[in-house]
C-alpha cells in the first residue's frame, strides 16, 4: 500500500494521475471496491471514533491518499480537533505499514518511505 499526504490543492490527484490511475479507480471520500481510496481525512472526519475500524480495509488499498489537517489553527469546536487528531493517528499506523509514503509540496513529490 502507498499512502499520499500533501495539503489541500499540492498535486495529490495530478500526481496519483501520473502514476497510471484513472478516475476509475478512485474511489472520492467513500470506501469501496476501488484500487484508491482519495480523501481519508473525509471519511475519519464523519466519525471521528470509527477511524481505527477502518485500518484493515485501508490496508488492502493500493493507494490511500489523504489531505494535511494537522497544520494551521487549531480548531475551537472539540469534535473539528477530535477528528484532527483520529485522522493523524491513522495516517501514523498507515505509514507504518506502508511500502511507500510520498508527500507532496506545491505538486512536487517527496519519496519519505520507500523507493
Amino acid at each position: 500500500m502507498m499512502l499520499i499526504l500533501g495539503g489541500a490543492a499540492s498535486g495529490k490527484r495530478t500526481y496519483l494521475l501520473s502514476l497510471g490511475y484513472g478516475p476509475e479507480d478512485i474511489a472520492d471520500g467513500v470506501l469501496d471496491e476501488k484500487k484508491v481510496l482519495y480523501g481519508l481525512e473525509k471519511l475519519v472526519f464523519a466519525d471521528p471514533e470509527g477511524a481505527q475500524a477502518l485500518l484493515p480495509a485501508l490496508l488492502q488499498k493500493e493507494v490511500v491518499v489523504c489531505a494535511e489537517v494537522g497544520s494551521g489553527v487549531i480548531p475551537i469546536r472539540y469534535e473539528q480537533r477530535q477528528a484532527r487528531e483520529a485522522t493523524g493517528r491513522l495516517c501514523v499506523q498507515l505509514a507504518a505499514q506502508a511500502e511507500k509514503v510520498v508527500r507532496l509540496v506545491a505538486g512536487i513529490p517527496t519519496v519519505i518511505k520507500g523507493e
